[in-house]
């Protein structure tokens, strides 16, 4: 049986809770930003941010029972994707971007300090593109990553 499916409305809170983990664990070490990491950036606002944004379309979720980990795809961008952090390393990360591939997902932007997400991605024959652009209001940085023909 595929784990990966097309998300549903009811995966909102689960994905939501994903995202915030994840974005903690990963990109506040580098902003610091105790305001936005730990009252803006809360599980039922981030659930209500994905309803304001279209959830569930274009998103695919990893699911053999429990959401484990999810992508989302703008047409050939790979705009998200997240891995429960406990689960990491046991290859729920790779089928979720196979599956984007396989869906047009061609290219992605990744934040230049995030090494691992860079690693990740280049094992997976995607490389940087020399392209960049700055996160905004900080002096941070996002790379582009194009998968290689």
């Amino acid at each position: 049986m595929n784990p990966i499916r097309p998300a549903r409305e009811e995966d909102a809170v689960r994905v939501a809770e994903i995202r915030v983990f994840c974005y903690r664990l990963n990109f506040y070490p580098i902003f610091r930003d105790d305001d936005f990491y730990f009252r803006e950036l809360t599980v039922p606002n981030a659930a209500q941010r994905l309803a304001d944004d279209g959830f569930p379309e274009n998103t695919l979720v990893y699911d053999d029972g429990a959401v484990k980990g999810f992508v989302t795809l703008d047409g050939e961008e790979i705009r998200k994707l997240f891995v429960e952090p406990c689960l990491w390393n046991e290859g729920i990360g790779s089928l979720l971007l196979e599956a984007a591939v396989s869906q047009g997902g061609r290219r992605l932007w990744a934040l230049e300090k995030n090494v691992r997400a860079i690693r990740f991605y280049e094992r997976h024959s995607f490389r940087l593109t020399g392209r960049e652009k700055p996160v905004d209001d900080t002096a941070e940085m996002l790379v582009e990553m194009a998968l290689e023909a």
